[in-house]
């Protein structure tokens, strides 16, 4: 399923969720893992406060292979990669070189743990960033998710914009390989006038749209609430005990630089109980059977 792994990485214990997680699934599906770290320019990523003149990514190399020595003698395919440079941009090149189907990172920042809720309007985060501009899937995991790695309950979130179908056909794929239920889920603007109608109507939108590409999936369901999207999200996906959320990475704002400003991935990611995975672009899960976006058996598939 997920073959090629870049973890994005601090080794500390502010990564440890978003690590567990992509050892789990290097472990079950026999992927090469790839352990990224960037001596970067950005405040916050790393432990490292000052880079030395040579040396430095060698040493941090080492202590990373140590720091995850007990883990990594169990995966027979691994690298640890450390380089300097600005991490959004390294991890992204990273992915791209290595063919990557899934980046996974956690919060990275130690001020995370105290000030998660001022991170909320965070600009140009490498969350942000990463997950805005990845070719591949993004999961960021943020707190503890014991277990095999199985996904049982995907809520989708959409707002029917064009990267959203991207997510939705991709939940479709995750959904169909777990035997998942998946719920596909938009919030409404809150508006003057009479809201069940209009979530009535969206329920109708939903399934027309998206119904014949989802055929096939057992337990599906569509979903429409009105409110803020961040809160709504969470709480469905509580009130519905997901294991994962998927959504794309997307504001209607124009300007690249301001659609960075609290992006609902974003909070929604830092703020779940679950992992939270950004989807932006057509791209199919590598394993043995796929199906097409109208839910039919096809090929094994490649990287859009």
């Amino acid at each position: 399923m997920f073959k090629d792994i870049v973890l994005a990485v601090t080794p500390s214990s502010i990564c440890e969720n978003a690590a567990e997680k992509a050892f789990t699934f290097a472990s079950r599906f026999d992927s090469k893992l790839y352990l990224l770290h960037v001596c970067g320019m950005e405040q916050g990523w790393g432990a490292m406060e000052h880079l030395e003149a040579s040396g430095t990514t060698a040493r941090i190399k080492e202590n990373m292979t140590e720091y995850y020595k007990e883990r990594l003698c169990k995966l027979p395919h691994y690298e640890v990669i450390v380089v300097a440079g600005m991490p959004h941009n390294e991890i992204l090149r990273v992915a791209r070189k290595k063919n990557a189907d899934l980046i996974i990172m956690g919060p990275h920042t130690k001020e995370h743990e105290e000030k998660r809720s001022k991170m909320w309007g965070m600009a140009g985060s490498t969350l942000e960033k990463v997950s805005q501009r990845a070719r591949c899937p993004v999961m960021i995991v943020t707190m503890e998710t014991p277990g095999p790695g199985d996904f049982k309950n995907i809520v989708a979130a959409t707002d029917l914009s064009e990267p959203a179908e991207c997510a939705v056909a991709y939940a479709g794929q995750l959904a169909r390989h777990y035997k998942a239920g998946l719920t596909v889920f938009n919030v409404l603007e809150q508006a003057g006038g009479e809201n069940g109608g209009r979530i009535a109507r969206m329920k109708e939108r939903l399934h027309d749209e998206y119904g014949g590409r989802l055929d096939g999936i057992a337990n599906c369901s569509y979903e429409c609430v009105v409110g803020d999207p961040p809160v709504e999200i969470l709480a469905l996906a509580q009130k519905k005990n997901a294991d994962l959320i998927i959504m794309a990475h997307h504001s209607r704002e124009t300007d690249p630089e301001k659609a960075f400003l609290g992006s609902t991935v974003t909070k929604v990611a830092l703020n779940s109980g679950c992992p939270t995975m950004s989807v932006n672009k057509h791209f199919d899960l590598r394993c043995g059977l796929m199906y097409d976006q109208t839910g039919a058996v096809a090929e094994a598939a490649t990287v859009a």
